[in-house]
């Protein structure tokens, strides 16, 4: 009885505890982020100043054409409806983007586990619960396989070893080993918390018990969520520059469409309008409607999509893919590339570049044959060389047992991926690289035939004939090393006994070795010879190369496995005793062949670099040196410590050979020591962050934000997510997890830097192309605004009507304008500086041109329509007078006599004006194909697919001269030999009038800028 009274007791206090839990800790998963409406999105997209001044402008087409008589009905409602037709099809575009846009923060719940093992007080032994219901306090055990399902502070450790995969919040492949021991540093970061299990990451290897320290919000993913939501997209360069586009182009329609208004007040009482002053007012009210219609380029939202889709697919074959259409552009005018090391920089592929091994040994005087391979990926194709002469690993003795060591002291293997036809690591890194180094000296002379899998296992194959593994002895943190017990399968000159293979930190074998391999000889290793092997390792480990280094050694006579305690590892360490050291291999991350031509490139089109890895500082200046481009100008952001991070930029020509790092290269918690005011100005003279947390590169691209420069920042992993999607332009690694991927702009395939560089080559040529197709476009409708004008100002009839000026903008000059996107970069187009994110989209000069190429345009149109009424032989040859007045012929006035007023509706003069102005913008379209350089540098062909559009739209203008139904639609005519001749002349001045302005810019305001920038 009282048994079960406690026992229900027990349960009721449990259920009460558990309650107060989760009433405290209640958001215990991450809450979804509630979206938009598709009514809020839809709104949105008509948010924008060009698109109300189309809207309206449709509006009051579609309000006119109601009271057009009948002849013109149909062709009146044609153009409200087209625009109509335009403005919905960019708000489904728009939509539809948007609906996209904040998909990264949902993505972030695929790492959110959906079960944990939990033990608690209610119930014996390990039970499984939903991962939402797991509370700070909860006791967790977790295994090989499983999913941390929250933060955790680890107790105790049941394996050997703990290796958690942190890839997703660190983005470095390599996994983690944990421990139970305190982390006395408060302000430690994430990579440095070596008792705590994140939330998300996987069990590489081990079991262990730990407590539950945070949950949903509150652990490491849930505060990068929420510094993801907190995070304000901000506009691209394009599309403030349209922006302050529309908003100028409004304010000019609106001026000119009141004045050709205003000034035709004194005309509204004219006899053609009945005598009515209301009839007059609608009439010319119709023409400010037309010239707004002329003015606004209704095409040029269509043509900047097709254009920015066009350079996606030039840049996917580049192995950048890009997610958003905009960045497309803000690429060419990044200034700061923000990039990672890891797989970015280097190849991501461990690779044993030196290695040593004693030479001979007389008492305390020894000398090494220090060995350097070639080769930097994981397939086994390298040589050997000893002093700059490639050797046969064959002819030395102590290569055959380091060979013999990378093979079965080894748990990893190499695949070949036949999809990306690449090699690549199953297990370690490390162990990989020795498999790889096994391969590429091929101490045996195994004949390597067959395929490129095949051939690349053949070493391991023959080795593992000789050899059998009993058992391995782990790796643990205590004694820094591993052991595999083998036994030969095959006569030796190791000797036919078993043997322990043992490989590890150089300090800690060292220890136990009380002999080294001299050749086939065994001779005593003596402080002296330590103290030279360390020496020796110092260096590799240090200086230009920062390798890491593991030690190889063999227990010629090892223990018997039944004297051995396999069960505890604590034992391992006496096991690994009385050792003959063998060799130092030293291997590092090595950097991309292609990378130092990158960043040349980077530095002659006044790029900085910040390059961003996982190593600690002296490894990462290494690197950075290594690649040799000295007196770069870049900046570092890494989670390495100092002395790796500066090892590397060493490698990459960050610091130069010799050169001081002191303010040029700082740890993240000498960052965060720093005033605020220091901060930023750490940012604009530094080369290397390391150690550094997601919210330190959140913090740089803040800086260098409001340095007002423009920053694309590469990532792969969770943590990076909020920085990708704070910098203009975030480019996740194809290898990358899907956080990363949704909160970027662009995505490598390659996972290579050069791909980075050859997207901003690709975005400054479109950036190029585009200001050509809107300068082709702009000067188009200026043309057509002038012609408009012209004829309201003088009186004229009209040239144009809306529909006609609608087929142009959207068909005739849409088809060139979009085969501008395929010109060809300028040859210099990655000399000169970064353009300013606040640079005018049309410049004072670039506008000048745009109003007299226009100008022209206007002028020839109207030029073109008049010459028919005055000098056509099949014209009534009027004179200048009668034209300015025509609308006085229906009053039966003495000026008009023998002239039939219904000439003034004759389809001709029309005609004559839309061929002009089709002509001459086809040949205007030419002068587009650069800014500046002549015809003769840049001729037509350089562009097929421009001189195609050309024709294309030439077919098309004749196909509505000579198809009756069409014609009748657009109010135009056949024309006669003689009037094509002179329309001709009507429109080719043009190009000289270009020429002509060419010539100018590049004398005298295409003026050279200093490129690099300290």
């Amino acid at each position: 009885m009282n048994k079960n009274y406690y026992t229900r007791n027990r349960s009721v206090h449990f259920l009460i505890y558990n309650c107060i839990l989760i009433l405290l800790f209640y958001v215990t998963e991450l809450p979804a982020e509630e979206g938009k409406s598709i009514w809020q999105l839809v709104l949105e997209q008509f948010d924008d100043l060009l698109v109300k001044i189309l809207l309206l402008a449709a509006i009051i087409s579609f309000v006119l054409a109601l009271f057009e008589e009948h002849d013109g009905a149909f062709s009146a409602f044609v153009e409200p409806f087209v625009i109509l037709l335009i403005l919905i099809a960019n708000a489904v575009v728009g939509v539809w983007q948007e609906r996209n846009a904040e998909s990264a923060i949902e993505a972030l719940k695929e790492y959110e586990p959906e079960m944990g093992k939990v033990v608690r007080s209610d119930k014996s032994g390990v039970q499984k619960i939903r991962a939402k219901d797991i509370v700070p306090g909860d006791i967790v055990e977790i295994s090989v396989g499983d999913k941390i399902p929250a933060d955790i502070r680890l107790t105790k450790i049941y394996s050997t070893t703990l290796r958690i995969d942190q890839s997703i919040l660190t983005g470095e492949s390599v996994s983690v080993i944990k421990h139970t021991d305190p982390i006395p540093d408060p302000r430690a970061v994430n990579q440095d918390k070596k008792n705590i299990l994140f939330s998300g990451t996987n069990v590489a290897a081990g079991k262990a018990r730990g407590v539950v320290v945070g949950t949903g919000l509150n652990t490491a993913i849930g505060k990068i969520r929420t510094e993801m939501s907190e995070t304000e997209e901000i506009k691209t360069p394009l599309q403030q520059k349209l922006d302050e586009f529309g908003e100028q182009l409004s304010k000019v329609i609106s001026v000119i469409c009141v004045a050709v208004w205003a000034i035709n007040i004194g005309h509204f009482n004219d006899p053609a309008h009945g005598g009515s002053w209301i009839k007059g007012a609608v009439y010319y009210f119709k023409i400010a409607v037309a010239l707004a219609v002329a003015a606004i380029p209704e095409g040029l939202p269509a043509v900047i999509t097709t254009c920015l889709a066009l350079g996606t697919r030039r840049m996917a074959k580049k192995n950048a893919i890009v997610r958003s259409l905009p960045s497309v552009e803000t690429l060419g005018c990044t200034s700061v590339i923000c990039s990672d090391k890891t797989g970015t920089l280097t190849t991501n592929q461990m690779s044993v570049s030196r290695m040593f091994i004693f030479d001979k040994v007389e008492g305390n005087d020894s000398s090494f044959h220090e060995f350097e391979i070639t080769g930097s990926t994981y397939e086994p194709i390298g040589e050997v060389f000893l002093k700059g002469q490639k050797i046969k690993a064959t002819d030395y003795e102590g290569l055959h047992e380091i060979a013999t060591i990378c093979i079965m002291c080894n748990d990893s293997a190499i695949d070949f991926n036949e999809f990306k036809q690449a090699f690549e690591k199953v297990g370690e890194a490390t162990e990989t690289a020795l498999i790889v180094l096994a391969e590429k000296m091929n101490p045996f002379n195994v004949s390597k035939t067959g395929d490129r899998r095949a051939a690349a296992i053949v070493v391991r194959q023959d080795i593992e004939t000789k050899w059998k593994k009993e058992f391995t002895l782990e790796f643990s943190r205590d004694r820094k090393s591993m052991s595999s017990y083998c036994v030969p399968l095959k006569p030796s000159k190791l000797g036919n006994g078993p043997k322990l293979f043992v490989k590890g930190a150089p300090e800690g074998v060292l220890d136990r070795c009380t002999h080294a391999r001299v050749g086939s000889q065994k001779v005593p290793l003596t402080s002296t010879l330590k103290s030279r092997i360390l020496e020796v390792t110092r260096q590799y480990g240090t200086g230009r190369d920062t390798l890491r280094c593991l030690a190889l050694a063999t227990a010629d006579n090892p223990m018997k496995p039944d004297e051995m305690d396999l069960g505890d590892s604590t034992k391992f360490y006496t096991y690994e005793v009385n050792l003959t050291f063998v060799g130092v291999v030293g291997m590092l991350d090595p950097p991309r062949k292609e990378v130092f031509d990158s960043i040349v490139r980077c530095r002659a089109a006044g790029i900085r670099v910040i390059v961003i890895t996982g190593d600690n500082k002296a490894t990462a200046e290494a690197i950075c040196r290594r690649i040799g481009a000295a007196g770069i100008r870049v900046i570092v952001i890494t989670g390495d410590n100092k002395a790796t991070a500066e090892a590397i930029c060493r490698r990459i020509g960050v610091f130069g050979e010799n050169e001081d790092t002191t303010g040029k290269s700082y740890s993240g918690r000498e960052f965060d020591d720093l005033p605020t005011s220091e901060q930023r100005s750490a940012c604009a003279r530094a080369r290397l962050f390391s150690r550094v947390e997601p919210a330190h590169k959140s913090k740089i691209v803040e800086y260098l934000q409001s340095m007002n420069e423009i920053s694309a920042m590469t990532g792969d992993g969770v943590n990076d997510a909020p920085a990708l999607k704070k910098a203009e332009i975030g480019i996740a690694m194809g290898s990358g997890t899907a956080v990363a991927k949704s909160a970027s702009e662009m995505v490598l395939a390659d996972d290579n830097f050069s791909s980075i560089v050859a997207a901003v080559e690709e975005g400054r040529a479109i950036y190029n192309n585009m200001k050509q197709f809107i300068r082709y476009l702009i000067s188009s409708n200026i043309g057509e605004v002038v012609s408009i004008f012209l004829t309201a100002a003088l009186g004229l009839p009209e040239a144009l009507i809306p529909v006609q000026l609608l087929w142009v903008n959207l068909v005739t000059d849409g088809l060139p304008a979009t085969a501008l996107g395929f010109n060809p970069p300028d040859l210099d187009i990655m000399d000169k500086p970064p353009r300013k994110a606040d640079e005018s989209l049309i410049s004072g000069w670039l506008f000048f041109r745009y109003l007299a190429i226009g100008g022209y345009v206007g002028a020839a149109t109207v030029g073109a329509a008049a010459w028919w009424f005055m000098f056509s032989e099949t014209g009534p040859g009027m004179s200048y007078w009668q034209l300015t007045h025509h609308l006085a012929c229906s009053t039966g006035s003495d000026d008009f006599k023998g002239i039939d007023c219904k000439v003034f509706a004759d389809p001709h003069p029309m005609t004559m004006a839309l061929s002009v102005l089709v002509t001459i913008e086809m040949l205007n379209a030419m002068n587009s194909l650069s800014e500046n350089q002549s015809l003769i540098a840049m001729p037509p062909w350089c562009n097929f697919w421009l001189l195609g559009s050309m024709l294309l739209s030439f077919s098309l203008h004749f196909v509505i001269l000579y198809v009756e139904v069409l014609a009748a639609v657009f109010q135009v005519c056949p024309l006669t030999p003689d009037e094509w001749i002179t329309v001709l002349k009507f429109s080719i001045p043009v190009i000289l009038l270009d020429e002509t302005l060419k010539f100018i810019a590049r004398k005298i305001t295409d003026v050279s800028q200093p490129i690099f920038r300290e």
